[in-house]
Parts: C-alpha cells; structure tokens; sequence
C-alpha cells in the first residue's frame, strides 16, 4: 500500500466531494474540479474525510493510490484556499501588462509576446519603479497554473551569465564566469 495514499483527506467546511462513476467532483467557493479516477482505486466519503483504497497490491495500483490520493488533495485545497504563482522578469526593458486573459510581455526581442491565459487563471502585473517587473497568477488548479507559469518561463529562461530572463522570485540561477581576457605576452 502507498504511504501517502493511505492517508485520509480532510475536506473543510464549504467544501464539497461527490464521486460517481469513478469521477471526483469538488466543489468549492474558488470553483469546481474534476477528476476521473483508476477503476483499481474506490474513493469514499465519509463526513469530513475522504479515503482511498486500492483493489489489489500490484506495483502500477500502488503508485495511482499516491497518485490519485495527491491529486485529490490538491483539488480540495485548490477550491477551498487557491494557488498562486508569482514570475519575475528580470532584464533590462522587460516588461509585462495585461488587459483582460491577455499577458503582454516584452523580452527583449524585436516584437511583444501575446500570452493568452487559460480563462480559470486571474493575471495581475505589477511594476515598480527600481524593481523587476512581476506577474501575479491565481488558480484553483495547481496543475493548470504549474503549466501556465512553465510556459510563460520557457519564453525567456535565465541565461547563466548575466540571470536574465523570466524566472521565479525564490529562484536560485547558478552563474558562470564570462570570458577571460589573457593578456599577450612578448
């Protein structure tokens, strides 16, 4: 059995999860999600809990019980608290706005990067003057927000020698010397 499986799943107050048909819908004040399920893994409600249990000990129905367990879990947070990703962009002229699901981004190539967002996320941007611009996103699903903020990333990654690019604010980039110039002897 998966240890993280077997763990049980608190469903807080607000908070709805119905299963039918090896469907999990969870309803919450964010929004609503679903999910299907393994036919191997049988999910029950009960009160306040959610358990998962598997039908047999094989290596591929142990790794969805986790699985499955977890991603339950992430809808129930996601409806109940939210997920947020922050990006900066680091680079002299880069620049990011919206206006509506659409990001525009300035990455320092010769024409602006029109993003559009996936309706479930909310945008906000933000720049100050001094400071990196960033972008704001906001979703009930983690896993749609991790993909957005992934591919906004792969626009412009760091560059190694001078960290610039779209990059997280907790980030570390690891930086590599630039060109040495030896001086010529005679």
């Amino acid at each position: 059995m998966s240890r993280i499986g077997k763990l049980p799943i608190t469903i807080p107050a607000g908070v709805t999860l119905s299963v039918k048909d090896n469907v999990v819908t969870v309803k919450g004040p964010k929004g609503e999600l679903t999910q299907k399920v393994d036919p191997n893994i049988t999910v029950e409600v009960e009160g306040n809990e959610c358990k998962l249990t598997c039908a047999n000990d094989e290596k591929q129905n142990r790794a969805y019980h986790g699985l499955f367990r977890s991603l339950i879990n992430n809808m129930v947070v996601g409806v109940s608290e939210g997920y947020k990703k922050t990006l900066e962009l680091v680079g002299v002229g880069f620049r990011a706005s919206h206006e509506g699901q659409v990001l525009e981004l300035s990455l320092g190539f010769t024409h602006p990067i029109y993003f559009v967002l996936p309706k479930e996320i909310k945008v906000e941007t933000k720049s100050e003057r001094n400071k990196n611009p960033l972008i704001m996103l906001e979703s009930a699903d983690k896993q749609l927000i991790g993909q957005v903020c992934a591919k906004i990333r792969s626009l412009r990654e760091p560059e190694p020698y001078k960290g610039k690019g779209v990059k997280f604010p907790d980030e570390y980039i690891r930086r590599k010397a630039g060109k040495t110039v030896v001086a010529a002897t005679k």
